[in-house]
């Protein structure tokens, strides 16, 4: 029975600190993880009674508390850790040779937002709302960051 008790026990550690060190957010593995453990630390109170199933169960606490101090601490989670950050910015520039009041097509059907051509360049556009067709000229009303609003041209 120790056998068994000590396996949960264990298994239960490996899933809580896997839990916490490799899998992020609450998920199963580490509901798991604690009924293994609690399994474990119940078995040991109902086989052997109160005082042995306490000891189990500060040495469970202790256990956990050094492997995951441990696992930290060996750095476990850097081999799996993304280091690399993005420095760009998305579409940062792209609107710059546009002006309010420029012509162009609709690539696309906007439904309120869709693609046009200006100049050459495709750009996602959007209107005021409207649905407009695709091959209908359009003019950019507004810029703003990267935002191209635009109407038809009637």
């Amino acid at each position: 029975m120790w056998l068994i008790i000590a396996a949960l026990i264990a298994a239960g550690i490996v899933l809580i600190i896997a839990e916490i060190v490799f899998i992020p957010g609450t998920t199963v593995v580490g509901i798991l993880g604690a009924v293994f453990m609690m399994a474990g630390v119940i078995f040991a109170y109902k086989q052997y009674g109160n005082d042995v199933g306490f000891y189990v169960l500060l040495g469970t606490g202790v256990a956990t508390v050094a492997s995951l101090y441990l696992s930290f601490r060996n750095g476990a989670w850097n081999k799996v850790a993304n280091k690399s950050a993005i420095k760009s910015k998305f579409n940062e520039g792209l609107t710059a040779h546009l002006t309010e009041g420029e012509e162009g097509v609709t690539v696309s059907a906007l439904r309120p937002i869709g693609t046009a051509d200006f100049h050459g360049k495709v750009f996602e556009v959007k209107t005021g709302g409207e649905y407009v067709a695709n091959a209908i000229r359009v003019r950019i009303i507004k810029i703003r960051s990267n935002d191209i609003v635009v109407e038809p041209i009637q």
